[in-house]
């Protein structure tokens, strides 16, 4: 990433023309041009392309920033909490954290007029590919950013419908986006907000609930919470608490979708090791992966990752952790068999649906993928 651009000013001859869409298979740069300070925390950073361009997307997908910290290559992804609705731009909202490398990194260094790489948008957390009358988003902390997308692309197009908005944070000093949520509940009749924090003690004036969010909490917030399509983001402990929760009524999990990228605390299952599978392939076999988005056709041995054989063909694909723990790089897997030996980035029943972990998967057979 270059420290400084040549500038970040738009070029405003260029309104009421439409610019070309960013294409993640041909456009790999973004220019910082704008930092708001959301809380004491938080900061949002706006970037655009320096020559026009439109972002499409689905709104709670992600963008992967390749950055250079400390003279090392980095790669981490952020949701975008922007909503595809406003395409010139696109926005991360990132939280500071204690001993977080590149958290601490965006908030001291990143400034307009920043570049740096990015791969995507990417990702499958989105409520367009679940239709539904009303919805329930269950946000903690930072993990409001895909919900914020969701929720201003729907408040830009009208669409008044039912949404409960439940945010948990810390403190009241700690709702990120509060009046902009406030503004959006006062001009939708059907979207309501809901916020729970640990400790109004800051905050005399709080009305709201306190302590963790709770079964009797969320009858109390939403009664029909159980008949909504359910959209989860935050701490790993959060999201294992709301799961419990819909698991402890008989929920039907097929309505609950949930995203982190947080994978310090995720344990891992059983792998399956090499061993187990070293009779079904044969060492130095090559096998044709195949990428029907964009084309791409590569040869990837049988002894190595598939991610591994993407990157060294040229290809630029989505990931972070490279381990099989953050679910990052998760693709649909068209046909062909592979070995996975991952560390908690997946779920069974994701895996059940034909994705998998291009990063720790190695081909047992040509494969197809959906990418």
């Amino acid at each position: 990433m270059s420290e400084k651009g040549t500038g970040t000013r738009f070029d405003s001859s260029q309104w009421g023309t439409v610019p070309p869409s960013w294409s993640p298979e041909a456009d790999d740069t973004l220019l910082c041009c704008q930092v708001r300070q959301e809380t004491h925390d938080v900061k949002s950073f706006v970037f655009r392309t320096r020559q026009p361009r439109h972002f499409r997307y689905r709104p709670g997908q992600f963008i992967t920033l390749e950055l250079n910290i400390g003279g090392e290559a980095v790669n981490r992804c952020y949701t975008l909490s922007s909503p595809p609705t406003r395409p010139d731009t696109v926005s991360i909202t990132v939280k500071r954290k204690v001993g977080g490398l590149v958290s601490n990194w965006l908030h001291d260094n990143m400034t307009p007029g920043s570049e740096f790489k990015v791969l995507g948008p990417a990702g499958e957390f989105s409520c367009a590919h679940h239709a539904a009358l009303k919805y329930l988003f269950l946000s903690g902390g930072s993990g409001v950013t895909p919900l914020m997308s969701m929720s201003r692309s729907l408040y830009d197009l009208g669409e008044d419908k039912d949404i409960v908005f439940v945010h948990s944070a810390r403190s009241p000093r700690d709702i990120i986006f509060k009046h902009e949520l406030a503004a959006m509940a006062h001009a939708l009749p059907q979207f309501r907000t809901a916020f729970v924090c640990e400790t109004a003690a800051d905050d005399p004036g709080y009305t709201e609930h306190t302590g963790y969010l709770t079964l009797p909490m969320l009858r109390q917030i939403a009664r029909d919470f159980a008949q909504r399509e359910i959209f989860c983001c935050g701490p790993a402990p959060y999201m294992a608490a709301v799961r419990g929760i819909l698991q402890g009524i008989g929920f039907d999990m097929s309505h609950y979708h949930e995203e982190s990228f947080s994978f310090e605390t995720r344990v891992a299952p059983p792998a399956r090791s090499e061993t187990a599978v070293a009779g079904d392939a044969q060492p130095g076999t090559k096998f044709k992966i195949e990428f029907t988005r964009s084309g791409h056709v590569i040869e990837c041995g049988s002894d190595q990752f598939i991610l591994d054989a993407a990157k060294a063909a040229g290809m630029r694909l989505p990931f972070s952790c490279a381990k099989g723990m953050c679910g990052t790089c998760k693709s649909k897997k068209v046909s062909g068999e592979v070995v996975m030996t991952h560390q908690g980035g997946i779920r069974q029943r994701e895996i059940d649906q034909g994705l998998f972990l291009p990063c720790c998967s190695k081909p047992l057979s040509d494969v197809t993928i959906e990418k």
